[in-house]
Formats: structure tokens, sequence, C-alpha cells
């Protein structure tokens, strides 16, 4: 690169300057806002490139192709954090029809840089034809893990063999936090595998020895009060970027911000921000999550939760002493009830062989599905397992109020309420997931009386039918029933519309206040 061609780019901080100066064949790094992640990718494929050794004709040639989500994505954020650093001025036109490209030729380097949007699997077919030195998946927290695999294996193909091949190739990524059961954390070994995940989709998430991740520090580090609740954050000194960043940048940032969208994008932090309008604001984390995984307790029966459906779903909790202890979450896809009934058993005689179960499904699970004269419950019930249906009529309000009354209580100075922290997706559906949409009116803000059914869904009805099973909701059941209003029954037949009869409505009044 000549003098007039120089970029300055100095790492700060020692966890990008690690990620820099790894060889790996794929790298990802995972860091807050505004922590240099995308500026040291674009730096790194510009390094590359001026490392490749010239072929015959003393080019250094190689092709990058840039991978993000969407195009107005690509567009808005990717090609524009691009040309902050390799602006057109310098170093050529910039092509914006699809495919966008942008061809650099300076000095000996013919660098040809590609801009795709993959945010589906299958796009994938997009690469098939394209042959290039290395990926960059920008923001791969929104890119599908088969798009990643499919990058791997159009990498190193530029320029061929015969032409020199490539002095390196390879695969880098950066991304803001995610949930803990995306497919990231879960190769990086950040979170645990869920237990009922299919064979095939483990195998998946098993990171090659030549894949490395690397994580940023916290920008800001939460300040406690006594009680343990949130009363202000402070900037971490070992925050990265810091010098490139406006004075008060991350300051600003956290300020009218919930805590699950500060630890997700200041604090680097697996998880996920809101949206919506939450169906259990009261959950909190630190409350209502164990710190270790929980053993089920000797002696005490076990209930177990059921939705039906092709992405069925099970609960597995005890209760003691009037708390709740939720040991087990069981999550399936594409899967009929006969295959998940099944499944069950495993789990059961796996979690707690010795142990008594009660289980109690969706009520609607006892009608007759319009392709099959068999109901769930009575397919379980052949595959030896028994159960009910959970009590109240499967009313919405009935259900999340049980679980409302286990989150508000606190038995002797513990709460009422304690999850298991490998439930990943009930965990992330507290956090998140299990929220009422936010309709699309103008004025007010306003949600739906029903939460979003989604994967999250699944397991919280399910949990809410093994609360109301146990007795959980009967004081709400009890309470709503003997306060319903007795409906008025005529004594005789007459007309409402009938004016003549000018002491008919009177009449009527009287005979409602007997």
């Amino acid at each position: 690169m000549t003098t007039a061609h120089q970029i300055k780019f100095k790492p700060d901080g020692e966890v990008v300057r690690a990620f820099m100066r790894d060889d790996s064949f794929c790298r990802g790094i995972r860091g807050p806002v505004g922590s240099s992640k995308s500026s040291a990718c674009v730096i790194e494929i510009l390094r590359r490139a001026y490392q490749q050794k010239p072929d015959a004709n003393g080019k250094r040639r190689t092709r990058a192709i840039v991978v993000r989500n969407t195009n107005p994505e690509l567009r808005t954020t990717t090609i524009k954090t691009w040309l902050d650093w390799v602006p057109e001025a310098v170093f050529g036109r910039f092509h914006w029809q699809p495919p966008f490209t942008h061809h650099i030729k300076i000095d000996d380097v013919d660098l040809e840089v590609i801009f795709l949007a993959l945010d589906r699997p299958q796009d994938v077919k997009k690469l098939l034809s394209l042959e290039s030195t290395m990926i960059w998946v920008n923001e791969a927290r929104e890119i599908d893990k088969a798009v990643v695999d499919g990058c791997t294996m159009r990498v190193g193909r530029y320029p061929s063999i015969k032409d020199g091949g490539p002095t390196w190739y390879g695969v880098i990524m950066d991304t803001n936090s995610m949930e803990p059961d995306h497919w990231w954390p879960l190769v990086a070994g950040d979170a645990p595998i869920p237990d009922d995940m299919p064979p095939d989709d483990v195998a998946m998430l098993v990171k090659p020895d030549n894949w490395t991740f690397f994580n940023q520090p916290e920008a800001m580090r939460e300040e406690l009060s006594e009680q343990g609740a949130v009363i202000g954050y402070r900037m971490n000194p070992a925050a990265e970027n810091i010098n490139y960043l406006p004075e008060d940048y991350y300051q600003n940032m956290v300020r009218g911000k919930t805590r699950s969208w500060i630890n997700l994008y200041v604090r680097n932090r697996l998880g996920s921000a809101q949206e919506g309008k939450m169906v259990y604001p009261q959950f909190r984390e630190e409350i209502h999550v164990a710190k270790q995984k929980i053993q089920p307790i000797p002696h005490t029966p076990i209930h177990i939760g059921i939705d039906f459906g092709l992405t069925p779903a099970a609960v597995i909790g005890q209760r003691l002493r009037g708390r709740w202890i939720v040991l087990h979450e069981i999550c399936a896809h594409d899967m009929g009830a006969a295959r998940f009934a099944e499944q069950l058993k495993i789990e059961m005689r796996r979690i707690a062989p010795s142990h008594e179960f009660s289980l109690w499904g969706d009520p609607a699970g006892d009608s007759r599905a319009q392709t099959d004269e068999k109901t769930p419950f009575q397919i379980f019930r052949a595959a030896g397992l028994s159960i009910l249906p959970a009590p109240g009529n499967n009313d919405f309000v009935l259900r999340t109020e049980a679980v409302n009354a286990t989150l508000n209580r606190m038995v002797d100075g513990e709460p009422g309420f304690l999850l298991s922290p490998h439930c990943l997706v009930l965990k992330a559906g507290f956090i998140r997931g299990y929220a009422y949409p936010r309709l699309q009116v103008s004025g007010a803000i306003r949600y739906g009386d029903r939460p979003v059914k989604n994967r999250y869904s699944h397991p919280h009805d399910a949990l809410q039918y093994m609360l109301l099973g146990a007795g959980e909701g009967y004081a709400v059941i009890r309470k709503t029933t003997s306060q319903a209003p007795k409906p008025f029954v005529a004594t005789k037949a007459f007309s409402p519309f009938d004016r003549s009869r000018g002491d008919l409505f009177n009449r009527r009044r009287s005979l409602v206040g007997r």
C-alpha cells in the first residue's frame, strides 16, 4: 500500500488485537455496540489482500464475499462501514447494482469484494457459483448456521492453485450478543447444548478445532444496591475502542433502556432485548433462575405439563412447601403425539426413575383432529401415560395468574418459583420471547391480548398446564366461579321490545334483584 493509500487502524483492545492476529480457518468476535468489530473485519480483508503472494504477472489477486442478512441492512450498515474505511474517491467506484461490488486495483493489489444478502438457508445456493478467498459474515447472529456452513465451502477457491493459490483463506465473523440457544454460543461453548436437541442438530454444533471465538469485555458494569437491585452503570476499564468513541458514548446509550437491552448491546451478555409487552414482567433472572442445574427432590411427586401439536412441549417440575422447582423442559419439532409420548417416557426414566408422576395436558388435546380419530390424550394413555386435562377450561387469564402467583411468592425467604438454568427456552420466553405483540395502530401504544405463538409459547403453555393441574390456580378458579353473575331466566314468554307493557322492565329488574 503506497503512502497515499495508507489506512491507519490501531486496534484498541486486547481481544480485538488477538482476533486480528489469529490465523484460524474460521474465527468470530462477539462484543458490545461500538467496540470496532466490523471495522476490524474491514481491515482484515484489506490486510489479507496485501499479504497475498503475487502471481506470475506480479498481481496480488484475492476475492472477498461480505454476507449480511438482508439487502437493506447490507446497504445501510455493512456497506456504509466498508466505504467509511475504503472510500470510492481513493479506492475506485463502488457498483450499486446487485450484487454490490467494489473492485479495488491499487499498486499490485487486485481485490474484488462482493456483497450478498443471505438471511435464509435456501439462499446458500447464491454461493454455489462463487469462488472466493475469504468471506466476512457481518452480524452473524442474524445468519443461519447452514449459511455459515455454506460459506466454509466457498473459501480457498480463489486464486486457483494453478495461479498460485491463496496465501490465507477462511471465514471471519462479527456480531453483537444473542440468545443463549443461538448456534453461536452453542458452538463456542458459551452456553450448554439443550438435552432434548436431536442428534443431527447436536452434530452441527460441535466446534471444529480450526474455529476460534473471541468475546470482548463488557463496556459498562452494573452498580447494585445492598438488596441486589440495579441502581446505575459505570464504565469498565477493560472496555475496548474507548479511545475512538465520543465522550460519554455508553453513558448516553444506556439512558432510557431496559436492563435486558443494556445486557445485550452494552454488556455483551447472552440474552435478548424485550420486544412487545412481557407476559410476566415481574420475572427476574437473578431471583427466579438457579445458579446451577437443579436435581429432583427425593420422595416428592413430579408434575408434568404438556402442550400438544406438531411443536409439542413438556415442562417437568416439583412443588415443595409452596415453592415450585422447574427441573426440565422438552421442546420438540415436527413430532406427533405418539413419538412425543415415547420421548417423554425416556426423559421421565432418565430424570427420576423412582418418582411418582402426574401429567396434565392442554384441554384441547381431548378433541379429535380432522386427520386422526384418536385424540392426543388417547394416544398418551395408549403409550402407558396417565394424563388428565388441566382444569380451568383453558382460560388464558387463569393460566397466567397461576404463574404470576408463584413469581410473586416468597417462602421462608426463598422465591416461590425457581427455574433450572438449562431450561433455555423457558428462560428466554420469560425474558423476551413470551410477549404480547405490539399492535400496528396510530396514537397510543397498544398490545394484543394473547402472546405471539412462537417457539417460546409452547413450553410456557405447558408450564401453565402443570401449575393448574397441580392445584396452583385453584383459588383463582374458585374465586372466579363464585363471583360469576347468575343468568336471568324469564318465568313466562315476553318481548323486551313490546312498549305497550309499560311495567315490563320494572318487573324484570325486580326479578333480577331477588
